[in-house]
């Protein structure tokens, strides 16, 4: 009985333990910041040049919910205003997805890999607003300023869009950002 007492225990101890040490970090971030997308457009479109790209600035936030010190969840929804030399839009990403932290007390490197849409007007594309299929993969660091309070001086991703195009309705464009985090939870 009473190695199985003790058996139980460590294995309570075992389990316990990476929960407790997850407490230190954050449970919930709330970012907003500064997006850059630079949208690489190859068309085979009535009315659109065959290759086109589109400069995007705006803004874009994400919530993010962490399971432990090293796996959390998020949803990153940004907006941007994109011109080019002759044509001006707007595009939406909203993504979803999976993020990995890799800690070190005061600097939080992470990588991420989202799916979700893109909603975009009509200055992008032809047909005023259409949403279509989106994801990215990137990585970037946050940098712990206080017990609430968290820098990120970048976050880059590759973004791919699936617009229709005439061609192979795939974009492959690059996303930049910077901001600031609001955690709760956690010591």
């Amino acid at each position: 009985m009473r190695t199985s007492l003790t058996v139980a225990l460590f294995f309570l101890a075992f389990v316990l333990t990476p929960t407790l040490r997850a407490q230190d970090e954050p449970k919930l971030e709330l970012y907003g910041g500064y997006d850059y997308i630079r949208f690489n457009i190859n068309a085979n479109v009535t009315g659109q040049p065959p290759s086109q790209t589109f400069n995007g600035n705006g803004g874009g936030g994400q919530l993010i919910y962490n399971f432990n010190n090293w796996l959390g969840v998020l949803g990153d929804v940004s907006g941007v205003w994109a011109t080019n030399a002759t044509r001006a839009g707007a595009a939406i990403p909203y993504l979803f997805g999976p993020r990995i932290n890799f800690s070190h007390h005061k600097m939080t490197p992470f990588a991420q890999v989202l799916a979700g849409g893109v909603a975009t007007s009509s200055g992008i594309e032809t047909g005023g607003w259409q949403t279509h299929f989106a994801m990215a993969t990137g990585a970037g660091i946050d940098v712990r300023l206080s017990k609430h309070f968290s820098f990120r001086p970048f976050q880059a991703e590759y973004l791919m869009t699936r617009l229709p195009n005439g061609i192979n309705n795939r974009q492959d464009n690059f996303q930049i950002s910077a901001g600031v985090s609001l955690t709760f939870g956690g010591k």
